[in-house]
């Protein structure tokens, strides 16, 4: 029987003699750094670069990477962690509060439970941090909330609550309202009311100004105040849809009202890649992984992404875990590349073009001084199918490791002092 070992938490370690990928270096790519060291101390790093020119603290602890690969930690860019838990009965799904249309008021972060089983499997695939989203039952479905994979309290493993709101076209929305006999049941229902709420929000900000002007009390409407940000570029308006035609849809309604759209999903994408580049729109593209399940996705091709980024366009990927479980991120950008994208694009779009485009570049996403200490040991390249994640750190703790000797991994358990047995 498996028996528990004590943690090793120490917020300051040096990982030392892997080939360090360190993804970015502002708006550069920058190079592999043969046995590299990256230094973090009190959870963020503090240096990075060749061994021999990164002086170590004393008293530090030093980890060996050598023959390892050694990269930044992944980011999911939409996923439903904890939101809509794995392996559990349709009592554990909270994506879609669908008796509303418009859901602008309602917050991921109310509903993540942070024992979902899909954050150990974050951590066994070396994803340290994703973008929870709700779902796509409703035209407006609500905030999203950026998270680390590891803690026992969302509000210790929040990163940003002011990521995105989650909206919907197509199919979902109008299955989810038509059966009911409401609005909407068809696409331009869908659009009508996403038209209407940001008219409403529109409005509500202007009067809001005005009372603050004549110093009258402005009664809050908390679902104004949300579409009122995303007009003032202070939230991303996440948008999911697969069709082409639904996706200039999304375009349109963003020029309307002047918001920052990022497409998610993105299925038919390729067949207006050359437009999507023209309006400077970021797709998060995915699941590649799945089925034709519903008609919406009777395009799928996993050569998506490569045409997407020939034509210009940034893309992320994703699993949209639970959909894909999401230790297979990794996996998609494999698939990618084995489609035409290049194998930089693709390690890029799993770290550093996930959190740019969700604004969360300023810790996420690279290996560079000042950033979040989300670290990954990798027992070969981190796209190579053989690959597995050795070790695993969130801002400097070690919280997964992988038992060679047992052939299973082990995640530090956030509730104790003791790893929990993945078998």
């Amino acid at each position: 029987m498996y028996q528990p070992v004590p943690v090793r938490f120490g917020t300051t370690v040096a990982i030392t003699g892997g080939t360090v990928l360190p993804i970015a270096s502002g708006a550069r790519r920058a190079e592999p750094i043969l046995d590299g060291t990256v230094l973090v101390e009190d959870g963020r790093i503090t240096a990075v670069g060749p061994a021999a020119e990164v002086p170590l603290p004393d008293d530090i602890r030093i980890v060996d990477a050598a023959g390892s690969f050694v990269s930044p930690g992944l980011v999911e860019s939409h996923a439903h962690l904890g939101i809509h838990e794995d392996g559990e009965a349709q009592i554990a799904n909270d994506t879609n509060e669908a008796t509303d249309p418009n859901g602008a008021a309602l917050r991921a972060i109310d509903g993540i439970n942070p024992a979902d089983i899909g954050f150990r499997d974050a951590l066994r695939g070396g994803v340290t941090s994703a973008v929870v989203k709700p779902g796509s039952a409703n035209p407006i479905g609500g905030r999203s909330a950026a998270v680390k994979t590891w803690g026992r309290v969302v509000d210790e493993m929040l990163i940003s609550e002011n990521v995105s709101v989650k909206a919907a076209l197509g199919e979902n929305p109008k299955e989810a309202h038509g059966r009911l006999n409401r609005l909407p049941s068809v696409r331009t229902g869908v659009a009508k009311v996403i038209r209407d709420a940001f008219v409403a929000a529109r409005n509500y900000a202007a009067h809001k100004a005005d009372a603050r002007e004549l110093g009258v009390l402005h009664d809050e409407d908390l679902t104004m105040e949300t579409l009122s940000q995303v007009l003032q570029g202070g939230l991303l308006f996440d948008q999911h849809c697969h069709r082409a035609d639904d996706i200039a849809t999304a375009i349109r309604l963003s020029e309307e009202f002047g918001y920052r759209l990022v497409i998610n999903h993105g299925t038919e994408a390729h067949l207006i890649a050359d437009y999507i580049a023209d309006k400077r729109v970021d797709v998060i593209v995915g699941p590649i992984l799945t089925s034709r399940s519903k008609v919406e996705l009777r395009h799928r091709t996993v050569s998506t992404p490569a045409v997407l980024v020939a034509a210009g366009v940034r893309i992320a990927l994703t699993t949209d875990h639970p959909v894909v479980p999401i230790e297979l991120l990794r996996d998609e950008a494999a698939l990618s590349i084995r489609a035409g994208l290049d194998p930089a694009v693709a390690l890029d779009a799993i770290t550093i073009n996930p959190a740019r485009i969700m604004g969360l570049d300023d810790r996420l996403g690279s290996l560079e001084p000042g950033k979040d200490g989300d670290v990954v040991i990798w027992s070969a390249h981190p796209l190579d199918v053989e690959a597995r994640a050795v070790q695993v750190f969130v801002d400097g703790r070690e919280v997964y490791t992988h038992d060679w000797d047992a052939g299973e991994g082990r995640v530090a358990d956030p509730f104790g002092t003791t790893f929990v047995h993945l078998p």
